[in-house]
């Protein structure tokens, strides 16, 4: 009970600072407090909450499907991919309802992953680092593509939203699909044994039972959608996944049913720290989550590089 207690706290501390902190003081009396937090403050926080909890998850679920920890969304292209599908739905369809731009993005980010395994398939397993390295390359493919398409179409100012994290637009009407992220947190949680199996390979996960491409496929899937819900919303944060997963795993173990609760924690209030921070550090200007994510959890990578030969596993 004394670790869910602990980070019940954590989180509540961190939403307290968050509801106060901003350029309009809540206690100088020249605005409505229960206005602003009900507009602003409040949609910002639960923004940052979904939003991190959801990239954390997805990470896990990419870290099984290609029994790689130094993977994530955002070093394998699904973000550059989602944003891609934007483009696309943006150019062919520009009055389109936001439901319709998300789906073309989660279709767009689930292309680009498909994409990845199979580049993923032809590399030898022998060393972790290929991998994230071959994904920041293929990543990099598609980030030129869309800067291209954006460029010749005069989109630029569109790409640059979804390329630059931050919560500062983020206000009552404009973020409630990220609740969607919690219903797909409930339903990794029920399918975490299944997951679990995906990171013993194709071979001993099917000697076991398990539907090895159905649940590949519904695993990427989530994944898909909770990153063009991010994306649409917010726009990118890289490294959420990859650092939230491996320090709660090098922490707690691999016990993916026990840490997926604790790893969705961890990644919320990761990026709710984030902006906190990126609000103080120039107060009363601000710099953006992504910005300070990542910073942040690129140092967090170098380390999980020098670290890695000892807990990746093939």
């Amino acid at each position: 009970m004394r670790l869910p207690l602990i980070i019940a706290l954590v989180l509540a501390a961190l939403v307290t600072a968050s509801l106060c902190i901003g350029a309009a003081s809540l206690f100088a009396g020249d605005l409505d407090a229960g206005f602003l937090i009900a507009t602003s403050r409040f949609p910002r926080t639960a923004a940052a909450l979904l939003a991190g909890m959801g990239l954390a998850l997805a990470g896990v679920v990419v870290q099984q499907s290609v029994q790689n920890r130094l993977v994530e969304p955002s070093l394998i292209g699904t973000p550059e991919s989602a944003m891609l599908g934007l483009l696309a739905i943006t150019l062919t369809w520009p009055g389109a309802p936001i439901w319709i731009k998300m789906c073309s993005g989660a279709l767009a980010a689930l292309a680009g992953m498909a994409g990845f395994l199979g580049l993923a398939r032809a590399l030898p397993r022998h060393d972790p680092m290929l991998l994230p390295i071959v994904g920041m390359i293929y990543g990099g493919i598609l980030m030129a593509v869309g800067l291209w398409l954006a460029w010749v179409t005069d989109l630029m100012q569109y790409l640059g939203t979804w390329r630059l994290s931050e919560f500062s637009g983020v206000v009552q009407g404009r973020y409630e699909l990220l609740w969607g992220i919690a219903g797909l947190a409930v339903l990794l949680y029920l399918v975490a044994d299944r997951i679990t199996l995906l990171g013993l390979g194709e071979t001993q996960a099917r000697s076991l039972g398990l539907n090895y491409g159905q649940t590949r496929a519904l695993g990427l899937g989530i994944v898909a959608t909770i990153i063009a819900l991010v994306v649409v919303t917010v726009g990118t944060l890289p490294f959420v996944g990859l650092v939230a997963s491996n320090i709660v795993s090098r922490w707690r173990g691999d016990n993916l049913r026990a840490n997926l609760p604790v790893i969705a924690a961890f990644g919320a209030g990761a990026v709710l720290s984030a902006d906190i921070l990126g609000r103080l550090i120039r107060y009363p200007y601000e710099i953006p989550a992504g910005t300070i994510f990542a910073v942040a959890g690129a140092g967090i990578f170098l380390w999980l590089l020098n670290a890695a030969p000892a807990r990746a596993h093939d």
